[in-house]
């Protein structure tokens, strides 16, 4: 196994699948809410580049940007170009024993504009799609993730797999994929459409019960790091979160894509996307989902900082286009940020201007490492009753000073006159 995870177990030291990589450094572990310096500015004659290098779950990569599971890491071609790019991590798109099953449509995808449907082409702010998983045989799939790990043998690659409720085949489905040498398994609990009847997908994303048990059969199987990926269609997504947590998983993913109608054709009154006249609700993603993302990725957040150990991950996926979005979600928890739509919009080189741009925000706080800003903005966030209650407060902090001088001492000579206006009522 190239890099292995370091997850702790909930009564004990080390799980099961602890087996730490040779670089990994254990001080590099830190809680959500580090001390910040924010606002503190240190000069000094040659400041140095903010590193950008994370490691999650004994997994070292040299950016927190993930190609996110889907089109951008189809096959080996498209992989190899998201290293040679510089992502620090690759998530294959979802695997399953049996491809022969997966059958597409086209066209499978349609665009949200920010004008009013049937009016002139405007910026797209949303993308829809009704994508299944990898309509590859698993064993090409498989063939081409070992040719990765031999020629990246220190880059991060990660397989996402889903599987029929059944336990043989998902045991199956995780010996092999492992025996390629992937570092890390992400399973895909949260696939919005296709295959329900397979209970496939956010069919188990969306029965706590069932979440349970199939993690538990992967977990007891597998031996390298693996991350749950959550469906945001779903009232609480901190439960199944937790589930998926408590039954081994080393870390979770979210979010995956909402269920959407992206629109009707004002002329042929036909659903987009059209195919031979009819659609299907499909997943909505692209920037116009990041504030729902956001949302999702800080309940999580705090949901792990209070009942599990610092050691669990947190990818943060949706609407991620710029190195400043990522930047939020990893001011909300994030230890990394999964990038999809992005890519099919703006190319694999797309990760350079994100490294540059989560740089520059780093440059403005004078943060030098990913750690020393993960989580700090989830200290801000209460509930509606405590914000009523400090608001009052700081009003009537505020009525107070405009009251003046509270003792005869408290005069100046300089000041007397402002000091005399702060006490009249008219």
């Amino acid at each position: 196994m190239a890099s292995m995870s370091f997850a702790l177990n909930r009564f004990s030291g080390l799980s099961s699948k602890t087996t730490l990589s040779a670089d990994f450094d254990p001080s590099s572990r830190r809680s959500f809410l580090p001390p910040t310096r924010v606002g503190l500015k240190i000069s000094s004659a040659a400041e140095s580049e903010p590193d950008l290098s994370v490691t999650v779950n004994g997994l070292k990569m040299p950016n927190p940007f993930v190609i996110g599971s889907g089109p951008p890491g189809t096959n080996y071609t498209v992989m190899k170009r998201a290293f040679d790019e510089g992502w620090g991590a690759v998530i294959a798109k979802t695997v399953s024993l049996d491809a022969s099953k997966v059958i597409n449509v086209t066209p499978r995808y349609a665009r949200l504009r920010t004008g009013s449907n049937g009016s002139a082409k405007t910026d797209v702010i949303g993308w829809q799609n009704i994508e299944l998983i990898s309509d590859r045989p698993l064993e090409t799939m498989l063939k081409e993730f070992e040719r990765l790990k031999k020629e990246y043998p220190d880059r991060i690659l990660i397989a996402s797999v889903m599987e029929e409720y059944n336990k043989t085949a998902w045991e199956e489905l995780i010996d092999r994929v492992e025996q390629t040498g992937v570092d890390a398994l992400e399973i895909n609990f949260s696939c919005p459409h296709g295959m329900p009847e397979r209970r496939m997908g956010a069919a188990v994303g969306q029965d706590c019960a069932l979440l349970d048990e199939v993690c538990g059969w992967i977990n007891a199987k597998a031996t390298v790091p693996v991350w749950a990926k959550m469906t945001p269609n779903i009232t609480d997504i901190t439960e199944p979160a937790r589930v998926s947590l408590k039954s081994g998983c080393e870390g979770i993913a979210a979010i995956n894509t909402i269920m959407s109608v992206m629109g009707i054709d004002m002329k042929t009154l036909r659903p987009e996307p059209c195919v031979e006249g009819y659609s299907t609700p499909g997943g909505y993603s692209y920037k116009a989902v990041r504030p729902i993302a956001l949302a999702k990725v800080m309940n999580i957040a705090k949901m792990m900082k209070s009942e599990f150990s610092e050691d669990r991950s947190l990818s943060g996926i949706g609407g991620v286009e710029t190195g400043y979005d990522a930047a939020e979600f990893i001011l909300l928890g994030s230890n990394t940020v999964q990038v999809c739509t992005g890519v099919m919009m703006h190319g694999y080189g797309h990760v350079k201007t994100l490294c540059a741009e989560l740089k520059d925000f780093m440059k403005q706080h004078n943060f030098s490492t990913i750690e020393e800003f993960r989580g700090h903005s989830l200290q801000y966030f209460t509930t509606h009753t405590d914000l009523v209650k400090r608001q009052k407060e700081a009003v009537e902090q505020r009525k107070a000073e405009k009251r003046g001088l509270k003792s005869d001492k408290d005069w100046t000579g300089d000041g007397f006159v402002k000091e005399t206006e702060s006490m009249v009522s008219n």
